[in-house]
């Protein structure tokens, strides 16, 4: 029998990178400790009013809000909402808006949701079906993040808190440093500065690995959904997150480290390639050029490009 490394109960887990075997109750302090540290770095709470989080119904959306929720629960002033994009993928997005809706329910917080089909008139796997050249996630990424922003700005939101762990940090920040895309570092988030018309957003889960996000929503019982999006197999990210599992798997903190390293450098970073400063689209968000990366998508759909009808 292995015993927790902080009391003498029965251990649940043990965690490669610092050595420690926890038990159930010392591995949720573990993970809500390093939340709430990234929650006071990345956001002043007293100068804020509502928060969001964009919630797609899978484990590290779900926990992030169930543990936003205990930690706010406190602070009358604070307001917490979950936004949703249904971007209409037929035996998947159905179910996770399911468990999205249960736990919202259950936290008695309010869900916005809005879809593919309400705003741009199509859905994403209409628009699979007629696009040639680019991956279902180019879309599905373009549009998911103007229907969170737009959302949240006609709602009131002032930071717009992700499900993104530290998994997922890693496995960015690799693809920008191979693609020598030095000046999309820069922007990544968690956001500092507030750009007219983008609501900033947080991470914070960003120092959370995915196994100890998966462990701790089954510990805690939060409803989620395991299912995964049949377009995932065609992202270039799945290589890149095989490449981090294997170095992390030999060398455990690799992913830490490449974290530590990012952070290092950013204040660098932000200093050579400060925020492009942002127009207006004609449909009202925020762009560097006279349309929105969203708007140059659609308007290639409907001119032939791919889907055409109801664009």
């Amino acid at each position: 029998m292995v015993y927790c490394t902080k009391c003498r109960k029965d251990a649940v887990t043990y965690i490669r990178y610092n050595g420690s075997h926890l038990c159930p109750d010392h591995f949720l302090e573990y993970v809500e400790r390093r939340v709430k540290a990234e929650l006071r770095r990345q956001v002043d709470l007293d100068t804020k009013s509502h928060l969001a989080v964009a919630l797609s119904g899978g484990k590290d959306s779900a926990i992030t809000l169930f543990i936003l929720s205990r930690i706010l629960r406190n602070r009358k002033k604070i307001r917490l909402s979950a936004i949703t994009v249904d971007e209409g993928i037929d035996g998947y997005r159905p179910l996770t808006l399911i468990k999205a809706g249960e736990l919202t329910e259950t936290l008695g917080i309010n869900h916005l949701v809005v879809s593919f089909r309400d705003e741009f008139g199509t859905d994403l796997d209409s628009i699979v079906k007629s696009v040639r050249g680019r991956t279902a996630c180019t879309y599905c990424g373009v549009l998911r993040r103007r229907c969170v922003n737009k959302t949240a700005r006609e709602n009131g939101v002032d930071v717009i808190a992700t499900g993104l762990n530290l998994d997922d940090t890693a496995q960015s920040l690799l693809m920008n440093f191979t693609r020598g895309d030095v000046e999309r570092l820069a922007r990544l988030g968690p956001h500092t500065k507030v750009q007219p018309g983008l609501i900033p957003r947080i991470q914070p889960l960003r120092c959370v690995p995915e196994k100890e996000s998966f462990l701790y929503a089954m510990l805690r019982g939060v409803p989620f959904s395991a299912d995964v999006c049949p377009y995932a197999d065609e992202a270039l990210r799945n290589e890149y997150r095989d490449i981090v599992d294997r170095i992390e798997d030999r060398s455990p903190g690799t992913k830490y480290s490449i974290l530590a390293s990012y952070d290092a450098l950013l204040p660098m970073l932000r200093e050579h390639f400060p925020p492009t400063p942002l127009g207006r689209c004609a449909c009202g968000e925020p762009a560097i050029k006279e349309k929105c990366m969203a708007c140059e998508l659609l308007e290639g759909l409907s001119a032939g490009q791919g889907h055409s009808s109801s664009l």
